[in-house]
């Protein structure tokens, strides 16, 4: 049982403050298992209540997923924060989020938080809304999704989008994503399995899983901007691969597959074990279809 911590920050002022403490506590960027703003300007945070400072975050990118959310009330969610530098971030998350005043200054102080203590991307919990993606720069947070473009994820080379209403997978080079070029994006990859619905929210191994309308298909990265296809998976029922863990299963949920995405999406489960593939992934669905 993960024991969570929900801390409430009502400003921006609040939240700087908030998270000065938990710098000097020492807790992990990693740590951090939820983000959510609220309509009147607050923000929260919850995090893994048993975290030790100077330990290694005890859950992983999978784990998380499996995670209720945990606040009470009208909130919007952050997938996923990505610092692109000191200055530049994507921000994945629930779209109505870009409508809220701090979007930016939460965005801002959470990207300086954990590139400061984990150098790194930070992963949240799994909340059903539609996606929405942000270039953030200073003051300015760009909505790629306006452009279609959602649930980017960074790799070596630069970063990898879907689009909504879409069967492609597209690229954008790592100088132009530092830099806001967002017209560069390359479409590289086709899904025999119809419209995109969801990418697994980081690259594992050099490979990423897409979630598709009829099944899921697992593409290989080592060689990008060109993509190779490694497994494809047809399968009914609404499966998503949001994550995997490196010594474990798939964090896989279900929802109502759209022509857009993923709708009424679950809290993930864990399925499978270490040195699992996407083939033995499909192989436990078809014998156990109500592990989800």
């Amino acid at each position: 049982m993960v024991e969570l911590q929900t801390l409430r920050f009502p400003s921006s002022v609040a939240l700087v403050r908030g998270l000065r403490r938990l710098r000097a506590e020492g807790v992990r960027g990693r740590s951090l298992l939820f983000l959510a703003l609220s309509e009147r300007g607050e923000a929260f945070l919850a995090i893994d209540g048993a975290a030790q400072a100077g330990k290694p975050p005890r859950l992983k990118v999978g784990q998380k997923l499996t995670l209720e959310p945990p606040f009470a009330g009208r909130m919007f969610y952050f997938d996923a924060v990505h610092p692109l530098g000191s200055r530049t971030a994507i921000v994945n998350g629930d779209r109505r989020i870009g409508q809220l005043a701090n979007l930016v200054d939460a965005t801002a102080l959470v990207s300086g938080y954990v590139n400061d203590m984990d150098g790194e991307s930070v992963f949240f919990g799994c909340t059903p809304h539609q996606p929405g993606s942000w270039w953030v720069h200073d003051t300015e947070a760009v909505p790629l999704h306006a452009r279609g473009f959602v649930e980017i994820v960074p790799v070596e080379a630069g970063l990898l989008a879907r689009r909504t209403v879409d069967s492609g997978v597209y690229f954008l080079p790592a100088d132009a994503a530092i830099a806001g070029d967002v017209g560069q994006w390359q479409r590289v990859f086709d899904s025999t399995l119809g419209n995109i619905l969801m990418l697994e929210r980081r690259a594992r191994g050099g490979n990423l899983v897409l979630s598709c309308q009829r099944g899921l298909i697992e593409i290989g990265l080592s060689k990008l901007p060109l993509i190779k296809e490694v497994t494809t998976l047809p399968l009914v029922g609404g499966y998503a691969v949001l994550g995997r863990i490196t010594d474990g299963g798939f964090a896989v949920s279900r929802g109502t597959a759209l022509d857009w995405g993923f709708e009424s999406l679950e809290p993930a489960s864990l399925i499978g074990s270490r040195g699992d593939n996407l083939k033995a992934l499909g192989e436990l669905i078809a014998k156990r279809p109500d592990l989800l």
